[in-house]
């Protein structure tokens, strides 16, 4: 009877043991599993924020903060792998809590596939508020380039002589269309001018204001594109888009109607300039024939009055 209940206390102890050992087990799964479920919690805060930048810097000051969380999410998706090898193992094992178990080795599961799914859509959306940004940036430099040509065409010189007029003038316009055109060739107007130097640095200088014009035009319609193709794929943002792309075909309109009246300024002032030279040049002319033909130079021979007669009829031909 005594070595009955010495086997029966063995046995009891044993089971003990075992007993006590699969709480041990259990406890240990569910610390793991609540660590695991903690961090997630955490990073599903991180990943479902609303905050998307209020500007290009920004947006990329949150995607380099999101690029350490991947990093980070790679590091503990071996816990998860740890997890799920535990619960298998004790489930297999016959574990008293196996439904346990199971339940939170799924509930796990669930949110680590959600917590990726989250990321992924932050991911995306990170990459459209860094696309819309970027939009917005471009769009903000290139308006205000177009202030800066604006107050070059603002100005109120339109030459005060042909020479200057010259200079201030594009050696092409802008037409229906915005391209600038050839406006002036060759040697016009050289015959007026007595600063060459002067005159090509200033030529180089509004050819400068030429390209750029036709810069600026590529540049907006660049703009206009990628407007219609962010509207397309961000449909929640653009209203936003679609105005800020109005603002820049705004200033655009403004700066080509403003080029094209200063052409006609310049225009204008050039036409008279060139007619008022051409004015002084033709008086300056007929008194130099004045002059020539009231010279008492008479001749002292035949040869000579032959040579006056010749140069009295070349100068006749020359004011017909």
């Amino acid at each position: 009877e005594l070595h009955r209940l010495w086997e029966l206390l063995l046995s009891k102890l044993a089971e003990k043991g075992m007993k006590l050992q699969q709480a041990l087990v259990l406890v240990q799964f569910l610390r793991q599993c609540d660590e695991v479920m903690f961090w997630i919690s955490d990073k599903e805060t991180f990943v479902t924020t609303d905050e998307f930048g209020h500007d290009l810097e920004h947006v990329e000051v949150l995607q380099r903060k999101f690029d350490e969380f991947q990093k980070d999410m790679a590091s503990q998706e071996y816990r998860v792998t740890e997890v799920n090898e535990l619960a298998d193992k004790l489930v297999l094992d016959g574990h008293p809590e196996r439904d346990t178990i199971f339940k939170r080795k799924e509930d796990l599961n669930e949110a680590w596939l959600r917590l990726k799914q989250l990321a992924l859509m932050r991911q995306e959306k990170l990459f459209g508020a860094h696309e819309i940004q970027r939009f917005n940036r471009d769009a903000d430099e290139t308006v205000a380039w177009i202030s800066e040509k604006d107050v070059v065409l603002s100005s109120d010189d339109y030459g005060r002589d042909l020479a200057s007029v010259q200079t201030l003038q594009w050696p092409k316009r802008i037409d229906g269309s915005s391209r600038l055109q050839l406006r002036f060739a060759g040697n016009e107007g050289e015959r007026y001018n007595c600063h060459g130097k002067t005159r090509t640095s200033d030529w180089r200088k509004h050819e400068g204001v030429e390209r750029d014009l036709a810069a600026l035009e590529d540049k907006v319609s660049t703009l206009g594109q990628e407007a219609d193709r962010l509207c397309g794929i961000h449909a929640d943002h653009a209203d936003q888009i679609q105005a800020k792309r109005e603002e820049i075909i705004a200033y655009w309109e403004s700066l080509t109607t403003k080029a094209k009246g200063r052409r006609l300024k310049l225009d204008e002032s050039y036409y008279l300039h060139r007619f008022l030279a051409d004015f002084r040049d033709l008086i300056s002319w007929i008194n130099d024939m004045k002059a020539i033909i009231s010279a008492d130079e008479l001749a002292k021979d035949v040869a000579g009055a032959e040579a006056l007669l010749e140069r009295h009829q070349e100068h006749k031909v020359g004011t017909l």
